[in-house]
Protein backbone atom coordinates (compact mmCIF):
# COMPACT_ATOMS: atom_id res chain seq x y z
CA UNK A 1 0.00 0.00 0.00
CA UNK A 2 1.56 3.29 -1.12
CA UNK A 3 1.98 6.11 1.36
CA UNK A 4 0.21 9.19 0.00
CA UNK A 5 2.39 12.28 0.56
CA UNK A 6 1.52 15.95 -0.02
CA UNK A 7 4.51 18.02 -1.08
CA UNK A 8 4.11 21.79 -0.73
CA UNK A 9 3.96 24.08 -3.72
CA UNK A 10 5.89 27.34 -3.72
CA UNK A 11 8.90 28.43 -1.69
CA UNK A 12 8.91 25.35 0.59
CA UNK A 13 9.07 22.92 -2.35
CA UNK A 14 12.81 23.21 -2.98
CA UNK A 15 13.68 22.56 0.68
CA UNK A 16 11.42 19.49 0.85
CA UNK A 17 12.67 18.13 -2.50
CA UNK A 18 16.27 18.51 -1.29
CA UNK A 19 15.39 16.70 1.93
CA UNK A 20 13.89 13.78 -0.01
CA UNK A 21 16.94 13.65 -2.28
CA UNK A 22 19.37 13.58 0.63
CA UNK A 23 17.26 10.89 2.31
CA UNK A 24 17.63 8.73 -0.81
CA UNK A 25 14.43 9.58 -2.69
CA UNK A 26 15.22 11.94 -5.60
CA UNK A 27 11.96 13.58 -6.66
CA UNK A 28 11.39 13.92 -10.39
CA UNK A 29 8.80 16.51 -11.43
CA UNK A 30 7.85 17.11 -15.04
CA UNK A 31 6.62 20.51 -16.21
CA UNK A 32 2.93 21.23 -15.73
CA UNK A 33 2.24 18.24 -13.51
CA UNK A 34 1.25 17.99 -9.89
CA UNK A 35 2.22 14.33 -9.58
CA UNK A 36 5.97 14.03 -8.91
CA UNK A 37 7.79 10.71 -8.88
CA UNK A 38 9.40 10.30 -5.42
CA UNK A 39 11.62 7.42 -6.54
CA UNK A 40 10.11 4.66 -4.38
CA UNK A 41 7.27 2.28 -5.19
CA UNK A 42 5.79 2.66 -1.70
CA UNK A 43 5.50 6.47 -2.01
CA UNK A 44 2.82 8.34 -3.95
CA UNK A 45 3.21 12.12 -4.08
CA UNK A 46 1.09 15.10 -5.05
CA UNK A 47 1.87 18.83 -5.11
CA UNK A 48 -0.48 20.98 -3.05
CA UNK A 49 -0.44 24.46 -1.53
CA UNK A 50 0.79 24.32 2.09
CA UNK A 51 -2.36 26.14 3.21
CA UNK A 52 -4.41 23.07 2.25
CA UNK A 53 -2.14 20.29 3.50
CA UNK A 54 -3.43 20.06 7.07
CA UNK A 55 -7.07 20.18 5.99
CA UNK A 56 -6.61 17.36 3.45
CA UNK A 57 -4.78 15.20 5.98
CA UNK A 58 -7.59 15.69 8.47
CA UNK A 59 -10.09 14.60 5.81
CA UNK A 60 -8.06 11.40 5.34
CA UNK A 61 -7.52 11.75 1.59
CA UNK A 62 -3.73 11.69 2.15
CA UNK A 63 -1.44 10.18 4.76
CA UNK A 64 1.27 12.77 5.36
CA UNK A 65 2.64 16.05 4.12
CA UNK A 66 4.68 19.16 4.75
CA UNK A 67 3.37 22.53 5.86
CA UNK A 68 4.08 25.40 8.20
CA UNK A 69 2.82 25.22 11.75
CA UNK A 70 1.20 28.60 11.02
CA UNK A 71 -1.24 26.97 8.58
CA UNK A 72 -1.93 24.10 10.96
CA UNK A 73 -2.97 26.60 13.62
CA UNK A 74 -4.76 28.91 11.19
CA UNK A 75 -6.98 26.07 9.92
CA UNK A 76 -7.22 24.26 13.27
CA UNK A 77 -6.16 21.04 11.55
CA UNK A 78 -6.20 17.94 13.75
CA UNK A 79 -3.03 16.20 12.56
CA UNK A 80 -0.08 14.33 14.05
CA UNK A 81 3.09 16.44 14.29
CA UNK A 82 5.99 14.12 13.39
CA UNK A 83 9.08 16.30 12.91
CA UNK A 84 10.00 19.99 12.92
CA UNK A 85 12.21 20.34 9.84
CA UNK A 86 13.24 23.89 10.67
CA UNK A 87 12.77 25.12 7.09
CA UNK A 88 11.44 28.55 6.16
CA UNK A 89 11.29 29.95 9.67
CA UNK A 90 8.93 32.91 9.84
CA UNK A 91 7.17 35.00 12.45
CA UNK A 92 3.47 35.83 12.19
CA UNK A 93 3.32 39.47 13.23
CA UNK A 94 1.01 42.43 13.58
CA UNK A 95 2.38 45.52 11.84
CA UNK A 96 1.19 49.09 11.36
CA UNK A 97 2.46 52.15 9.45
CA UNK A 98 5.48 53.72 11.14
CA UNK A 99 3.59 57.02 11.20
CA UNK A 100 0.70 55.54 13.23
CA UNK A 101 0.68 55.63 17.02
CA UNK A 102 -0.26 52.19 18.34
CA UNK A 103 -2.53 53.63 21.04
CA UNK A 104 -4.54 55.58 18.46
CA UNK A 105 -5.87 52.32 17.03
CA UNK A 106 -7.92 51.75 20.18
CA UNK A 107 -10.09 54.79 19.53
CA UNK A 108 -11.67 53.61 16.28
CA UNK A 109 -12.76 50.58 14.32
CA UNK A 110 -9.69 49.47 12.39
CA UNK A 111 -9.29 47.53 9.17
CA UNK A 112 -6.86 44.60 9.46
CA UNK A 113 -5.60 42.97 6.26
CA UNK A 114 -4.38 39.38 6.41
CA UNK A 115 -4.24 35.89 4.92
CA UNK A 116 -4.47 34.52 8.47
CA UNK A 117 -8.11 35.28 9.24
CA UNK A 118 -8.42 32.94 12.27
CA UNK A 119 -5.12 33.96 13.86
CA UNK A 120 -5.89 37.62 13.23
CA UNK A 121 -9.38 37.42 14.71
CA UNK A 122 -8.09 35.70 17.86
CA UNK A 123 -5.36 38.31 18.28
CA UNK A 124 -7.62 41.30 17.69
CA UNK A 125 -10.29 40.00 20.09
CA UNK A 126 -7.79 39.18 22.83
CA UNK A 127 -6.29 42.65 22.57
CA UNK A 128 -9.59 44.51 22.66
CA UNK A 129 -9.60 46.03 19.18
CA UNK A 130 -12.74 47.02 17.31
CA UNK A 131 -12.05 45.72 13.84
CA UNK A 132 -13.02 44.55 10.38
CA UNK A 133 -10.84 41.93 8.69
CA UNK A 134 -10.08 42.07 4.96
CA UNK A 135 -8.75 38.79 3.63
CA UNK A 136 -5.77 39.14 1.31
CA UNK A 137 -4.34 36.82 -1.30
CA UNK A 138 -0.68 37.80 -1.19
CA UNK A 139 1.10 41.18 -1.09
CA UNK A 140 -0.55 42.01 2.25
CA UNK A 141 2.10 44.63 3.02
CA UNK A 142 0.79 46.98 0.30
CA UNK A 143 -2.59 47.54 1.99
CA UNK A 144 -1.60 50.20 4.57
CA UNK A 145 -2.12 53.04 4.97
CA UNK A 146 -4.80 53.56 2.32
CA UNK A 147 -6.71 50.29 2.63
CA UNK A 148 -5.83 48.98 6.09
CA UNK A 149 -4.69 50.25 9.47
CA UNK A 150 -2.91 47.02 10.41
CA UNK A 151 -1.72 43.83 8.78
CA UNK A 152 -1.22 40.34 10.21
CA UNK A 153 1.41 38.68 8.04
CA UNK A 154 4.41 36.36 8.01
CA UNK A 155 7.95 37.68 7.85
CA UNK A 156 11.41 36.11 7.89
CA UNK A 157 13.56 39.18 8.49
CA UNK A 158 11.09 42.06 8.60
CA UNK A 159 12.82 43.77 5.68
CA UNK A 160 9.79 43.76 3.37
CA UNK A 161 7.72 45.36 6.11
CA UNK A 162 10.34 48.06 6.69
CA UNK A 163 10.61 48.68 2.95
CA UNK A 164 6.87 49.41 2.94
CA UNK A 165 7.00 51.77 5.90
CA UNK A 166 5.62 49.31 8.46
CA UNK A 167 6.71 48.48 12.00
CA UNK A 168 6.01 45.32 13.98
CA UNK A 169 3.98 45.85 17.13
CA UNK A 170 3.39 42.22 18.16
CA UNK A 171 4.45 38.66 17.31
CA UNK A 172 1.58 36.18 17.26
CA UNK A 173 3.46 32.99 16.39
CA UNK A 174 6.83 31.54 15.39
CA UNK A 175 6.51 29.04 12.54
CA UNK A 176 8.60 26.58 10.51
CA UNK A 177 7.92 23.68 8.16
CA UNK A 178 6.82 20.40 9.78
CA UNK A 179 6.45 16.84 8.56
CA UNK A 180 2.91 15.95 9.61
CA UNK A 181 0.59 12.96 9.26
CA UNK A 182 -3.10 12.19 9.36
CA UNK A 183 -4.48 10.59 12.52
CA UNK A 184 -6.01 7.87 10.35
CA UNK A 185 -2.63 6.94 8.84
CA UNK A 186 -1.05 6.75 12.28
CA UNK A 187 -3.69 4.21 13.33
CA UNK A 188 -2.53 1.85 10.56
CA UNK A 189 0.42 -0.28 11.70
CA UNK A 190 1.83 -0.48 8.16
CA UNK A 191 1.57 3.24 7.42
CA UNK A 192 2.80 4.20 10.88
CA UNK A 193 5.95 2.13 10.28
CA UNK A 194 6.47 3.79 6.89
CA UNK A 195 6.02 7.26 8.39
CA UNK A 196 8.40 6.53 11.24
CA UNK A 197 10.95 5.24 8.71
CA UNK A 198 10.70 8.46 6.72
CA UNK A 199 10.91 10.61 9.85
CA UNK A 200 14.04 8.73 10.96
CA UNK A 201 15.71 9.30 7.59
CA UNK A 202 14.74 12.98 7.54
CA UNK A 203 16.07 13.41 11.07
CA UNK A 204 19.34 11.72 10.08
CA UNK A 205 19.73 14.09 7.13
CA UNK A 206 19.08 17.14 9.30
CA UNK A 207 21.58 15.90 11.91
CA UNK A 208 24.14 15.28 9.16
CA UNK A 209 23.78 18.83 7.86
CA UNK A 210 24.65 20.23 11.27
CA UNK A 211 27.82 18.18 11.75
CA UNK A 212 31.11 17.34 10.08
CA UNK A 213 33.66 14.61 10.71
CA UNK A 214 37.19 15.52 11.79
CA UNK A 215 40.04 13.05 11.48
CA UNK A 216 43.55 13.67 12.79
CA UNK A 217 46.69 12.01 14.00
CA UNK A 218 48.32 12.59 17.37
CA UNK A 219 51.55 11.36 18.95
CA UNK A 220 51.22 9.12 22.01
CA UNK A 221 52.84 11.75 24.21
CA UNK A 222 50.13 14.31 23.30
CA UNK A 223 47.23 11.86 23.10
CA UNK A 224 45.64 12.46 26.50
CA UNK A 225 45.87 16.26 26.23
CA UNK A 226 44.11 16.22 22.88
CA UNK A 227 41.39 13.67 23.67
CA UNK A 228 40.41 15.27 26.98
CA UNK A 229 39.53 18.48 25.16
CA UNK A 230 37.47 16.98 22.35
CA UNK A 231 33.76 17.74 21.96
CA UNK A 232 32.05 14.64 20.57
CA UNK A 233 28.59 13.20 20.02
CA UNK A 234 29.40 10.31 22.34
CA UNK A 235 33.13 9.52 22.39
CA UNK A 236 35.87 9.75 19.75
CA UNK A 237 36.88 6.80 17.60
CA UNK A 238 40.55 6.03 18.28
CA UNK A 239 42.89 3.58 16.52
CA UNK A 240 46.66 3.02 16.91
CA UNK A 241 48.81 4.15 14.00
CA UNK A 242 51.20 1.75 12.30
CA UNK A 243 54.68 2.53 13.59
CA UNK A 244 56.72 1.12 10.74
CA UNK A 245 59.15 4.03 10.77
CA UNK A 246 60.31 3.37 14.29
CA UNK A 247 59.40 6.85 15.54
CA UNK A 248 57.04 7.79 18.36
CA UNK A 249 53.84 5.74 18.51
CA UNK A 250 50.57 7.56 17.94
CA UNK A 251 46.87 7.36 17.26
CA UNK A 252 44.33 8.21 14.60
CA UNK A 253 41.38 10.08 16.13
CA UNK A 254 37.96 10.62 14.54
CA UNK A 255 35.11 12.75 15.91
CA UNK A 256 31.80 14.18 14.68
CA UNK A 257 31.35 17.82 15.71
CA UNK A 258 28.97 20.68 15.00
CA UNK A 259 29.93 22.78 11.98
CA UNK A 260 29.77 25.89 14.13
CA UNK A 261 32.51 24.53 16.38
CA UNK A 262 35.05 23.92 13.62
CA UNK A 263 36.60 27.41 13.21
CA UNK A 264 37.47 27.53 16.91
CA UNK A 265 38.22 23.83 17.28
CA UNK A 266 40.79 23.20 14.54
CA UNK A 267 43.37 25.74 15.84
CA UNK A 268 42.88 24.33 19.33
CA UNK A 269 43.43 20.77 18.14
CA UNK A 270 46.55 21.82 16.26
CA UNK A 271 47.90 23.48 19.41
CA UNK A 272 47.15 20.29 21.39
CA UNK A 273 49.31 18.22 19.06
CA UNK A 274 46.98 17.13 16.24
CA UNK A 275 48.45 16.73 12.76
CA UNK A 276 47.06 15.81 9.33
CA UNK A 277 43.63 17.17 10.27
CA UNK A 278 40.95 16.34 7.67
CA UNK A 279 37.36 17.66 7.66
CA UNK A 280 34.57 16.11 5.59
CA UNK A 281 30.80 16.36 5.35
CA UNK A 282 28.31 13.84 6.72
CA UNK A 283 25.28 12.81 4.67
CA UNK A 284 23.27 11.30 7.52
CA UNK A 285 23.70 10.89 11.27
CA UNK A 286 21.50 8.32 13.01
CA UNK A 287 21.86 8.61 16.81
Amino acid sequence: MALRILIPKGRIYDSVAELFRDAGFPIRLSDRTYRPDPGASWLDAKIMKPQNVGQLLELGSHDAGFTGIDWIKENGSDVELLLDLGFDRVSIVAAIPATTAKDSLRSKKIVAATEYVTLAENYLKQNGYSYKIVRTYGATEVFPPDDADMIIDNTASGQTLRDNGLVIIDTLLESSTWFVASKEAMRSAEKREQLERLAMLFRAVLEGREKVMLEMNVAESRYRELVDGLPAMRSPTIAPLYNGGGGEAGYAVKIAVKKSEVPELIPRLKKAGASDIVEYALRKVVP
